[in-house]
């Protein structure tokens, strides 16, 4: 596991900024980027979360993932969940990314790495981000973790699959 957060423990508060569109998440029609700040916090006692930390906004596997998680978004919504994506990249990356894949879900900027240290997201061979998904309780208590480093599509689905055994 490439993680040091696990199954029972409270995941750990962030702040982050997002981009975010008219719509929701995502910018695609060429307007200034429009931000706001996300905290894991304000969803407590309101929602499941389900976080992936994924190393690169375009790169082949990081896109193949989102797009599992986009192509999965309505099901997530529908099961009472907020996904929330996380990298280092910049907000304006984010902003290109969600627009190009058409992505829903927010995107969240964590330039320092500092968040994904403080969920003890390790680094493949020493210097590529982590791939790993965090399902987050209501109550903020992470309930399920996948390291998806090999399976780019299956942890949308596993994540999926536990959020409803939950909801149950």
């Amino acid at each position: 596991m490439s993680s040091t957060i696990k199954v029972g423990d409270r995941a750990p508060d962030f702040e982050l900024t997002a981009v975010v569109g008219e719509d929701g998440p995502g910018v695609g029609n060429g307007a200034p980027v429009k931000t706001r700040k996300i905290r894991l916090s304000d969803y407590v006692g309101k929602k499941n979360v389900v976080l992936f930390f994924y190393p690169k906004d375009e790169t082949a596997g990081c896109t193949v993932e989102a797009c599992s998680f986009r192509d999965s978004h309505q099901d997530f919504v529908d099961a009472g969940a907020e996904v929330i994506g996380i990298s280092s990249d910049s907000v304006d990356s984010h902003a290109r990314f969600a627009a190009r894949h058409h992505l829903p879900m927010l995107l969240l900027s964590d330039p320092s790495g500092a968040i994904a240290a403080r969920y003890g997201i390790r680094k493949a061979l020493g210097f590529i981000p982590g791939r790993v998904t965090f399902l987050v309780d209501r109550s903020g208590i992470v309930r399920h973790v996948t390291d998806g480093r090999l399976r780019l599509r299956g942890h949308a689905s596993e994540a999926l699959a536990t959020l409803k055994q939950l909801s149950a």
